[in-house]
């Protein structure tokens, strides 16, 4: 078994004396909901969500998942979708865009045979979106790209009941299996190796959902999970090394901490000449990191509706998204906008809205199907859009996103906070800070 270390310039002890001592503590993604917390669907009852990741200190991050305690009070599909067939326009603030054509069949090339499926269906018993609505709501081509694509999840501890878990989600929505057996399906510990870290049951449901959203948007992709020993920093970018090392072409973080001055010092763990995207975090406006760094593609949130236009769908700026101008990273010579002089956060965004959330299946000390909302469930969205996109070689900033901006659909309305009605916590036509570029239209921007 291949086992790979963290890169030799800093140890993970090495990372959190630097951490601590040159950055000061490194607190919890900014805020983050208690148990009990409410959030108000549109004309629906109160979602109630409790923070997937307890609050942390010191060099520790935390992921960036909600659980809704109330699954049926999730907004549902306000109409039936358009025909998966048929072309679509969306407007946006500068051009206008067509959507990907999907077929109704999907099919997969692995492990080395060609087999056609039914495409994901949008009817469940289940509360939350389903494969079929997030393809539908962002255009995608999940039925056909994908091969060939390895997605790399990087999460903390361990879910022992991944792969199984992962198995009752495809077959509910007509997916193909990913196994490890078939060669889809991948599960290391944070060096490449099989010697697991201790299992955690909100770390596990974030990985559950990390995999199910992976497997939603990208069925035909083959899913690499690697397990930091623990969420401590240096574990984590342990483990971010070990994906790339392992082959993937994109890889997601639905984790986070807040910014701190020596960041910039860890740069080179998301250089890996691919896309990485990270969570920007569920505490509305207030920059986080990685996704600060100018290597990643920091992924905002949005609210995502049912509607009666061309589209069948319409998003709103999540209020809990996280967006700001960081305090320490440079400008990008991608980025354009005039309100902030540094690194401005997101760059797009995808659904995240626990009252809009998604269906997830986790039975690591859980009850099966569930629901979740968070930036957790933005970040690997939009990682498997790249992946679909199948362009890892040329894509290693966001910068592709802004030179291709037209291919998105803006997101104009909501707010994350208060930064005196600025695009840095408002959704405006064009960039801003909740929602970015906007969420994806097929796999042009990608």
């Amino acid at each position: 078994m291949m086992r790979v270390g963290i890169s030799p310039k800093l140890s993970s002890a090495a990372i959190a004396l630097v951490l601590v001592v040159g950055g000061g503590v490194v607190a919890a993604e900014a805020g983050g909901a208690a148990p009990g917390h409410v959030s108000t669907g549109r004309g629906r009852a109160a979602v109630r969500t409790r923070a997937v990741c307890g609050a942390v200190a010191g060099p520790r991050a935390r992921c960036a998942a909600f659980e809704v305690l109330n699954p049926s009070a999730v907004v549902r599909r306000a109409r039936k979708p358009p025909p998966r067939s048929t072309t679509t326009t969306a407007s946006t603030s500068t051009t206008k865009a067509t959507t990907t054509t999907v077929s109704t069949t999907t099919t997969t090339t692995f492990p080395g045979s060609t087999t056609t499926v039914p495409s994901a269906s949008c009817t469940t018993a289940h509360s939350g979106y389903t494969p079929c609505d997030l393809q539908s709501a962002y255009a995608l081509p999940s039925s056909s790209a994908g091969g060939g694509q390895t997605v790399a999840i990087v999460d903390a501890f361990d879910d022992p009941k991944a792969e199984s878990d992962l198995a009752v989600y495809r077959a509910a929505y007509g997916l193909p299996p990913c196994t490890t057996a078939n060669g889809c399906f991948r599960k290391v510990d944070q060096t490449g190796g099989t010697v697991y870290p201790a299992p955690n049951t909100g770390w596990a449901e974030e990985i559950s959902l990390d995999l199910d959203m992976v497997s939603a948007v990208c069925p035909n992709c083959h899913i690499l999970l690697v397990e930091a020993t623990s969420n401590t920093i240096g574990n984590l970018l342990a483990a971010e090394n070990t994906a790339a090392a392992l082959g993937a072409t994109v890889i997601s973080n639905s984790w986070g901490a807040s910014e701190f001055s020596s960041q910039s010092l860890y740069d080179s763990y998301f250089q890996h000449g691919i896309p990485i995207t990270a969570s920007t975090g569920d505490s509305g406006y207030g920059a986080s990191w990685p996704a600060a760094s100018p290597y990643v593609t920091a992924v905002g949130g949005t609210s995502l509706y049912g509607a009666t236009n061309a589209r069948g769908w319409a998003e709103t700026a999540w209020s809990g998204a996280g967006s700001g101008c960081s305090a320490f990273v440079s400008k990008p010579s991608w980025q354009t906008d005039s309100g902030c002089a540094r690194r401005a956060v997101a760059d797009v965004s995808a659904v995240a809205d626990p009252s809009t959330g998604v269906a997830t299946y986790d039975s690591y000390n859980e009850p099966g199907w569930m629901v979740f909302g968070g930036t957790s469930v933005a970040a690997p969205v939009i990682a498997s859009t790249y992946a679909l996109a199948g362009n890892a070689a040329s894509v290693a900033t966001p910068g592709y996103a802004y030179a291709h901006a037209g291919a998105v659909f803006d997101v104009t309305s909501g707010s994350n906070g208060s930064c005196g009605g600025t695009y840095l916590c408002t959704a405006v036509p064009g960039y801003d800070g909740p929602t970015g570029l906007g969420t994806p239209n097929g796999t042009g921007a990608f």
